[in-house]
């Protein structure tokens, strides 16, 4: 019988082409996972355990209390609860756990679209699918898969830096006052709703730029179909939440977004550049620890020049650090006033489906950033463009707008 990945690719290669026939000698179960990935966590049970050698490692690693065992004393995995870190897989030495696959729905969807379909980009894509290969290539490349066009995600990480600017400026007045990002991060985020709640209120309701993205592709076109490709598994979980479900209708991996260049054999660097220029240089380094931080301090400094109190940043890379970045905000013993948490380390760059290791992701991103036209979202003249989409007059309106940029946390 062929396993889940042999599965995958068997599916993947024959749906790409068009070719329905399915492969002979499958698990239903596998089948069932990647034709309907929105039923399941983003981490599958794709094998049974007989007996765990390692003391359910794969329970104890799960900081969301997301594995439980069922009637019968199986451990199964709560899509519920599930936040898509990926610590049980990492855990599990014998391999029974995967990412879940969401290529075959979500290829379908951009094939069957009846108004446009938008690949949108993280932050970290620069460098993911080789050096040669161009942002305007990349561009082509989804062009040639169906989709209508190709959105830097690092556009939106311009519009929330001047939210998360306005919000650190209402709610850091004083001395021991301190607010807690970044919203792009879906692991830090749910850490602070389920594990440490206490400190919601430090929360600016700030949606991710990829939200923000779908959510205004649709505004403007709403019978798009848009997907989300980063290096980040819990993006999927992310997307499904009821009070954004709203904005992005597939999340897709780097590593699944190679294996479709693979199987419908696209070699982005042998295509023309479709070269487009729209993220700040504070847009772009989203993708790294630090970045947020730093776009956040520069947008500060530039909409309240006289301000007393500055941005004070402290930054944690991973659940571990950030659990005891918390910590020490909880017992006073920082004097930070700004903190940045990221699920992994070196942020998204260090994202668990990245295809290039955290370092040279890095050195990637802080290279595409040094080439970006505009250093700060208020130089950024596409910035203006999505204001006055959104009918805002100012920056300081941001605060008001409640439709596109804010979610409901309760």
């Amino acid at each position: 019988m062929k396993t889940f990945d042999e599965l995958y690719r068997d599916i993947l290669k024959r749906k790409i082409r068009l070719d329905e026939p399915l492969p002979a000698d499958y698990d239903p179960y596998h089948l069932d996972c990647l034709l309907h990935p929105e039923k399941y966590a983003p981490v599958l049970h794709i094998d049974e355990c007989q007996e765990c050698a390692y003391e359910r490692a794969c329970q104890n690693s799960c900081i969301f209390d997301a594995i439980r065992p069922d009637e019968e004393g199986k451990l199964t995995i709560r899509p519920d609860l599930c936040a898509g870190c990926e610590a049980c897989i990492e855990a599990c030495r014998d391999g029974r756990l995967t990412a879940s696959r969401d290529v075959l729905p979500a290829m379908k969807a951009v094939r069957e679209a009846k108004g446009p379909a938008y690949m949108m980009v993280a932050p970290a894509f620069f460098g993911q699918f080789s050096e040669k290969v161009t942002p305007g290539q990349l561009r082509t490349a989804f062009k040639a898969l169906g989709f209508t066009g190709m959105v830097e995600v690092a556009l939106f990480a311009d519009i929330l830096t001047l939210k998360e600017a306005l919000e650190f400026d209402r709610h850091v007045q004083h001395t021991g006052d301190y607010q807690l990002t970044s919203c792009c991060c879906p692991i830090w985020i749910s850490m602070i709703r389920r594990i440490y709640h206490e400190l919601m209120p430090h929360v600016p309701g700030a949606v991710s730029p990829m939200v923000a993205c779908g959510r205004m592709i649709k505004r403007i076109h709403p019978d798009a179909v848009t997907v989300f490709a980063g290096p980040c598994l819990a993006k999927k979980k992310e997307a499904r939440e009821p009070d954004i479900a709203d904005a992005v209708d597939y999340v897709l991996t780097f590593q699944e977004i190679q294996d479709i260049f693979q199987a419908a054999d696209i070699r982005p660097e042998e295509l023309a550049d479709l070269e487009k220029e729209h993220a700040s240089s504070a847009g772009r380094l989203y993708a790294r620890t630090g970045g947020v931080s730093h776009a956040v301090s520069e947008m500060v400094d530039q909409l309240r020049p006289g301000r007393e109190i500055h941005v004070r940043s402290e930054q944690a890379n991973g659940t571990k650090a950030c659990m005891e970045m918390i910590r020490r905000i909880k017992e006073g013993q920082t004097d930070a006033n700004f903190f940045e948490g990221m699920g992994c380390a070196g942020g998204c760059v260090g994202g668990p489906k990245a295809i290039l290791d955290v370092e040279e992701g890095t050195r990637h991103v802080d290279a595409y950033a040094g080439k970006a036209p505009y250093n700060t979202p208020l130089e950024n003249p596409y910035v203006r463009k999505v204001l006055e989409e959104l009918g805002l007059g100012t920056v300081e309106e941001l605060l008001t707008e409640d439709e596109l940029l804010v979610r409901d946390f309760s």
